[in-house]
């Protein structure tokens, strides 16, 4: 991603429509995400796979089931989704908070610094800043 599309200069990155899209996928609308949000989820995506993302849409679709999950809470994530992934989320959100460093971490503490988390999510969670 180039610095001119990151401004818009360019228009919105191919990598962001396709975030966008993985998002859509999982039930949530991409406007409830904001930009900022999207372009640093894109950004650990590269740094987790070496500074190269070698399939966009895999890595997009890793990340948007917790985004979705973080941001819709587990009622809307569960309509869209079905139970079993609901539970798989829920699963890789709890690894997540164990872990406290990964992946999934930190897309689900980029939500809550972003103020789009579900406050049901927080609660069930405990998820705190610091």
């Amino acid at each position: 991603m180039d610095i001119l599309s990151v401004f818009g200069i360019r228009g919105r990155a191919k990598e962001v429509y396709r975030l966008d899209e993985a998002i859509l996928a999982v039930g949530l609308a991409p406007k409830r995400v904001p930009d900022s949000v999207k372009l640093t989820v894109l950004n650990l995506l590269k740094d987790a796979e070496g500074g190269v993302m070698a399939d966009v849409d895999a890595s997009c679709a890793r990340a948007a089931p917790m985004l979705a999950y973080c941001v819709l809470g587990s009622e809307e994530f569960g309509k869209a989704n079905g139970p079993d992934a609901t539970s798989a989320i829920e699963v890789r959100l709890h690894h997540a908070i164990e872990s406290g460093e990964s992946l999934d971490a930190q897309f689900a503490m980029l939500t809550l610094l972003a103020k789009v988390t579900q406050p049901e999510v927080i609660e069930r969670f405990d998820l705190r800043l610091g």
